[in-house]
């Protein structure tokens, strides 16, 4: 390794002395670099509107947590449930999904401590699986793992609590109680514990989850009775249902259906190639997860066929770059760190989840589209933030912005191509669970 000597250090000195650095240096003293460096011209150009768009129901908010994924996902179910009875607004619970996903994800990180048993502490698995923990993330197939078995309710059903909107505080101690879980099973592993001692040791603990998360979020229902009135003013009030009834009622169409088309252009994974995650899930004998990986064309293509027959598109992406919150707008070309700072920040999508620079982070729901001569331009979405944001609360997504920043959509298996639904078929690639397509929303 070669170290810096004062000489190179006096040479860079000199170097930045330069009458544009010290412009720049001015105008970030006292603002934000975004604030200096955003392109005033990306936001005249975009436009909220659109050639081709569905009508949907007011944006929700998820306020200080991050359960982007559920609330897209029950965003997605909830249009076809207020269609079919008439109403003016609905929306699931999404707390009650929450309660169930963090009491799973408690278990899987449980049996994931029992599974690697012989794995030497500080190995690379053991120490991801601990570092990691649980968040408030999520995956399509762990929303439908976690709807399969627990259903759904209502939001009047079980309502938010402050811990369910501001999941901070809570998540820092589930962490901190799995670490501690995760050394008391390994210890008696390590003292020869039988595996009847090791399981009523971990019922205790889960016993323990259950009433932390029953103590922040509530208690989830095990049977309720709607009340609504529809668009006309009558009022409805239904039969005692339990979660999963309400689900096979209203949800209607298997999640099986549904499939996760990602745009991954790294050499590790050809396209046309189904992929799974290791130790990546929630519900313990539920979904695993399950990629097919392709080009960006093609998985436009699917999502302009599912979009143009009235079905929004739930997808995943980065929204670290090239987003302005206040006017909702992402655009690739928001921000001119090149020309502000007269250097490179460029980097190509395969190099930033190489080098972890870019990833799945946030999960939204594709609800429009501006189509010019049959392509699109940009995108209308519908986000989770509250209303205050965007167009009251809808984002403006530009097609560059797609490419370099979409990693995922959710798409129905008709609207695959016949080679795709083949790829279905085959045995999944196994990918490491630090692999950045293991990331969560």
């Amino acid at each position: 390794m070669r170290p810096l000597t004062s000489e190179k250090t006096k040479s860079y000195a000199e170097h930045y002395k330069q009458e544009k650095n010290v412009v720049i240096a001015n105008a970030i003293t006292k603002n934000a670099i975004n604030d200096v460096v955003l392109n005033g011209e990306a936001l005249r150009r975009t436009q909220h509107m659109f050639s081709n768009e569905i009508t949907t129901l007011k944006v929700t908010n998820q306020k200080s947590s991050g359960r982007c994924w559920i609330y897209a996902g029950l965003n997605v179910l909830r249009e076809s449930l207020t269609k079919s009875l008439n109403l003016e607004e609905f929306e699931f619970s999404q707390n009650y999904v929450a309660f169930w996903d963090k009491y799973e994800k408690c278990n899987y990180f449980l049996q994931s401590i029992m599974d690697t048993f012989e794995e030497d502490a500080d190995s690379r698995l053991v120490h991801w699986i601990i570092q990691t923990g649980i968040s408030d993330g999520g995956q399509w197939d762990m929303f439908t793992s976690v709807l399969e078995k627990y259903g759904v309710v209502p939001k009047d059903a079980m309502p938010e609590t402050f811990h369910s909107s501001n999941t901070g505080s809570l998540n820092k101690l589930l962490n901190t109680k799995l670490r501690r879980s995760a050394s008391i099973l390994r210890e008696l592993h390590a003292k020869g514990a039988s595996e009847e001692e090791i399981l009523s040791e971990v019922d205790h603990m889960m016993q323990d989850f259950y009433t932390l998360l029953s103590m922040s979020f509530g208690t989830p229902p095990s049977e309720f009775i709607w009340e609504y009135r529809d668009k006309d003013k009558k009022f409805v009030r239904t039969e005692t249902t339990t979660p999963l009834e309400f689900y096979s009622k209203y949800v209607g169409e298997s999640l099986k259906e549904y499939v996760s088309i990602i745009h991954a252009p790294t050499t590790d994974k050809p396209y046309n190639k189904t992929y799974t995650v290791r130790y990546l899930g929630n519900v313990v004998g539920g979904n695993d997860i399950l990629y097919i990986n392709t080009e960006m064309k093609t998985l436009k293509e699917i999502t302009l066929r599912q979009l143009l027959n009235e079905e929004t598109v739930w997808f995943g992406s980065d929204v670290g770059g090239g987003m302005d919150r206040d006017t909702g707008i992402l655009d690739s070309e928001m921000y001119d760190y090149n020309a502000a700072f007269h250097m490179s920040f460029e980097m190509t999508k395969e190099e930033k989840l190489n080098y972890r620079e870019s990833a799945m982070n946030h999960a939204m729901v594709i609800t429009g589209v501006n189509l010019v001569d049959g392509l699109p331009n940009r995108w209308k979405i519908q986000n989770s933030w509250g209303d205050e944001k965007g167009l009251k609360g809808y984002f403006v997504m530009t097609d560059p912005w797609f490419d370099e920043y979409v990693y995922q959509v959710v798409v129905h298996k008709k609207y695959l191509t016949e080679s795709l639904q083949s790829v279905l078929n085959e045995e999944p690639i196994v990918l490491n669970p630090w692999d950045p397509m293991g990331s969560l929303a």
